[in-house]
């Protein structure tokens, strides 16, 4: 497997089961509906637990645009990789959210709300000001990068040129995303990943969804630079403590 093609899988897998837990929970006649916020933040966690699985020993398992840029300018990545990471996690991200449609195509037709249907795809504000909004999108993406870069930093392993995680094993990334899920993902959702919120938010603007709500642009702009901002404040903070 080539760390393109882990990238792609492992984004999809987080796509498919973090998405499909928002599903579960949002959509009407599911077995999950109302199940609540713990239920949502753990199967983000979990979902990040199998991509990491699969893809780490490949690639390394970023899945997360904001992840290679932060290892790039803390030195742990080539620069050279970023876009075709970057391409990679967005291929996945949308394959993953169209798959988590076919398996819930029923229960968006029985779903009347349209900010559900659309929640299930990309994240929006519990109170929209948009500067408090990137700056929750920065905070809870910095706490990613920051930590992750803390995780790396005892044990490197390069394989093929590609300096990876795969050696922290999955457990310490589900945790930390579970953490900052459960602690600061109230505000926004907690994308803290440019291509969870926007390959999704593409694919929810493609598909023949009856009755969804606008894809709100004039947001989406947020869980991509947001995550974006905090990555580099987080690798640079470490390059000055180090």
């Amino acid at each position: 497997m080539t760390p393109f093609i882990a990238e792609v899988i492992g984004t999809g897998l987080l796509i498919l089961l973090g998405e499909g837990v928002v599903a579960n929970v949002v959509l009407k006649k599911t077995l999950g509906h109302n199940s609540g916020w713990i239920v949502i933040t753990v199967g983000w966690a979990l979902a990040v637990y199998v991509a990491v699985v699969v893809a780490a020993p490949y690639s390394g398992a970023h899945i997360n645009p904001a992840v290679s840029i932060g290892l790039a300018l803390a030195g742990k990545f080539d620069w050279d990789l970023v876009p075709i990471y970057i391409s990679a996690q967005m291929i996945g991200a949308m394959m993953g959210a169209l798959t988590v449609w076919l398996m819930y195509k029923d229960h968006f037709k029985a779903t009347e709300n349209g900010d559900l249907k659309r929640a299930v795809f990309c994240t929006s504000p519990a109170i929209r000001n948009l500067s408090s909004n990137l700056f929750s999108e920065v905070v809870g993406t910095f706490v990613l990068i920051f930590t992750i870069l803390y995780f790396t930093g005892a044990s490197i392993e390069e394989t093929q040129s590609v300096i990876g995680l795969g050696s922290l094993g999955a457990l310490p990334v589900a945790f930390l995303v579970w953490a900052i899920g459960l602690s600061l993902g109230g505000t926004t959702g907690y994308a803290i990943n440019p291509a969870r919120d926007l390959g999704p938010r593409i694919m929810h603007a493609i598909l023949p969804i009856r009755d969804k709500s606008p894809n709100d642009w004039g947001y989406s702009w947020i869980p991509v630079l947001g995550p974006v901002i905090g990555a580099s404040i987080a690798a640079l903070t470490m390059l000055l403590l180090s």
